[in-house]
């Protein structure tokens, strides 16, 4: 019998969480950071589309806190915890934090693909969890999706196609 898979679709500054057979996507990944925490035994993942790397600077009525890393990632964490994942065993994979503009006057103050991969890693370090792959950086968008069946993070960009990591 085949199983159906669907595809659980996450926006700019969102969250989610699937189980297997689903698979989970975003897209619009230029200089936001996609961050997918995963458990593989028990066939769960967590997807960010981070957009900001620190929320200190956010103003705080609407504030929505899936759209910085230093809170989504959290609050991913716990979500995962709730759906069976386990401390020990998540890993992570990100893409995405290009450069997507040149800005002749001070680069360094516009380089929030860099920023944002920078806090995400950090952000990773402190609660321990690998980082097993990555495809950042750049001057592409992209649009990825992970299978949390197999692991595989599938990764698109005009200039590479499609690759898998």
């Amino acid at each position: 019998m085949t199983e159906v898979v669907s595809i659980v679709k996450v926006g700019i500054a969102e969250i989610n969480i699937v189980k297997a057979p689903q698979t989970i996507r975003t897209s619009g990944l230029g200089s936001c950071v996609g961050v997918i925490i995963y458990d593989l035994s028990k066939k769960t993942a967590g997807l960010a589309h981070i957009m900001l790397p620190d929320s200190s600077m956010a103003k705080q009525t609407n504030f929505n806190e899936s759209k910085y890393a230093d809170t989504a990632i959290d609050n991913m964490i716990e979500e995962l915890y709730k759906n069976g994942a386990r401390k020990f065993a998540l890993k992570a994979k990100l893409a995405g934090g290009a450069q997507m503009f040149q800005f002749s006057a001070n680069p360094d103050v516009i380089r929030i693909g860099q920023r944002n991969i920078e806090a995400v890693l950090a952000k990773l370090k402190e609660h321990h969890i690998p980082v097993v792959a990555t495809d950042v950086g750049g001057k592409c968008g992209r649009t990825i999706e992970f299978d949390p069946n197999n692991g595989e993070l599938r990764v698109r960009t005009v200039s590479k196609g499609e690759e898998i990591i």
